[in-house]
């Protein structure tokens, strides 16, 4: 496995209940700001194999790109049952429901600062 797929699926693994990213946050978390479709490609082919939370992944503007409307129901149903909520424009309130990867990376330190203390 590539070590920005490795990443991107940590990435993804990371997104908390009740928050989500885009596209293109997780490829710039994952070290490659320049590739959303990749995160596409591992979304598609490693979401089962890896028990990835794929409902969390949406476009930019905080909309649902899946275009098949039974898998696309299917995320908006998963993200509103964590919380999430959507405007009358079937969009995700970015600025409320974000997941900020730096929280991630500030965990991973005081996991790391903590385990070197003992």
């Amino acid at each position: 496995m590539q070590p920005f797929t490795r990443r991107v699926i940590e990435v993804i693994s990371s997104i908390p209940t009740g928050r989500v990213m885009s596209y293109g946050q997780v490829a710039a978390a994952a070290g490659s700001p320049r590739a959303a479709r990749q995160v596409v490609r591992v979304l598609h082919s490693m979401s089962a194999a890896y028990h990835l939370p794929w409902h969390r992944v949406i476009n930019k503007q905080g909309e649902i790109s899946i275009q098949d409307d039974e898998s696309a129901f299917e995320q908006r149903t998963r993200l509103e049952e964590e919380g999430v909520e959507f405007t009358l424009d079937g969009r995700v309130q970015l600025e409320r429901f974000t997941y900020d990867v730096d929280d991630m990376e500030q965990t991973d330190h005081t996991e790391q600062e903590q385990e070197n203390t003992c």
